[in-house]
């Protein structure tokens, strides 16, 4: 059985080396890069089911990093960081990060969150249900394409499996908590204003498009997807 790939991405080369020992002593295959320009060079031959990305490198910093791999690829990226703002946080989520790491680490904590990672991404690519429809509007998340009022809409990878939950679950009041822990898939200490941003993103492309249903704010509540019947 082939072994899972990690892209092990830091320009600190003792944090580099010492995530390759511990990751394949787990069995895993790792390709270690020291900024971003050359993990995104290396990445489609590499072929990575898993990126560990450090945000504070030379030349193209993790955010700018995540940002590329996005517009390529939704292969599953956890941030390391040795800031622990909620900024920080908020600001990965919101580019496409499944998950971050604030330094110090230990590595067996890096272990955990990389098979935790890995088994939401498999989970997900398991489902068969990839797809909602409604009028004037149609998500799919096999191919991460919105299409809104016959066109297609570009829209980041979160945002999309953001709306293709509510919608899969229409009338349904979610919270925020429940928000980040269904879409996001992980434990988030932070602040759940991420979830307000991505609603408000979606709001500007989606509202007014139809009669039949609209993204609501639940007052003292949360969102939902609200469908109305034709009258």
């Amino acid at each position: 059985m082939p072994k899972i790939k990690v892209l092990v991405v830091d320009d600190d080369n003792n944090i580099c080396e010492y995530l390759r020992l511990y990751l394949e002593k787990e069995d895993f295959e790792v390709l270690v890069c020291h900024d971003g320009t050359q993990a995104l060079d290396k990445f489609q031959k590499f072929n990575p089911a898993i990126i560990l990305l450090d945000v504070m490198m030379p030349n193209l910093d993790g955010w700018q990093t995540c940002r590329e791999l996005r517009k390529i690829s939704d292969v599953p990226v956890i941030m390391i960081t040795a800031k622990g703002e909620t900024f920080d946080k908020v600001l990965g989520l919101e580019i496409g990060a499944d998950d971050y790491i604030v330094k110090p680490f230990e590595a067996k904590e890096v272990i955990a969150r990389v098979k935790a990672v890995l088994r939401r991404s498999n989970t997900q690519s398991d489902e068969s249900v990839k797809r909602v429809e409604y009028d004037k509007l149609t998500v799919n998340l096999t191919n991460y394409e919105m299409t809104v009022d016959g066109k297609q809409v570009d829209t980041p990878p979160k945002e999309l499996e953001l709306i293709f939950h509510l919608a899969s679950n229409p009338d349904k009041v979610y919270t925020r908590d429940q928000l980040l822990d269904e879409v996001w898939g992980f434990d988030y200490y932070g602040d759940s204003r991420t979830v307000d941003v991505h609603v408000k993103r979606l709001r500007e492309k989606l509202e007014g498009v139809s009669p039949e249903w609209s993204l609501e704010t639940v007052w003292g509540r949360g969102y939902k997807f609200k469908t109305n019947k034709p009258q």
